[in-house]
């Protein structure tokens, strides 16, 4: 299981605001590209997305689902990435003072990322979740910049 957290300079809403957007999914998920819903209505509980999955030279097409949404602190989502398997990315979203705490915590569920997770995997995961979360706060604090008035 790999967990990290990053402190957003903006309030939670900003982090939903770029969270609920399934379009800015390829700009802060780490490896994904050219993001579009699939099913029903983003973030609610079952809708979906896919996405570009960039593994090396090849693509795969990934898919990822929202399993939990509880605003506005938390945001769970199961991604599937073909051969790869699934895992499980929950995101605690919590207000710190006037900024945001998120929390990632992401463990494989199935396929051969749950087949060959050791520690090794989390230290990658870690790398991965420490781009990801500076490009999520990124691009929170750049979409909020003339929106200040945003609040919990």
């Amino acid at each position: 299981m790999a967990v990290r957290h990053h402190l957003i300079d903006r309030p939670p809403a900003a982090v939903w605001n770029v969270l609920e957007d399934p379009a800015l999914y390829g700009e802060w998920v780490v490896g994904t590209d050219r993001s579009r819903p699939e099913s029903g209505v983003w973030p609610e509980p079952g809708s979906s997305i896919t996405y570009v999955l960039r593994v090396g030279p090849k693509e795969v097409t990934g898919r990822t689902v929202v399993r939990r949404l509880g605003r506005p602190g938390a945001l769970e989502l199961e991604a599937s990435g073909g051969p790869l398997g699934s895992a499980r990315i929950a995101f605690d979203i919590r207000p710190w003072g006037e900024r945001t705490l998120v929390i990632v915590d992401e463990h494989p569920l199935k396929g051969l990322g749950a087949r060959v997770h050791n520690a090794l995997l989390d230290a990658v995961l870690q790398i991965r979740h420490r781009s990801m979360l500076a490009r999520l706060a990124r691009l929170v604090e750049e979409r909020s910049e003339d929106r200040p008035g945003d609040q919990v």
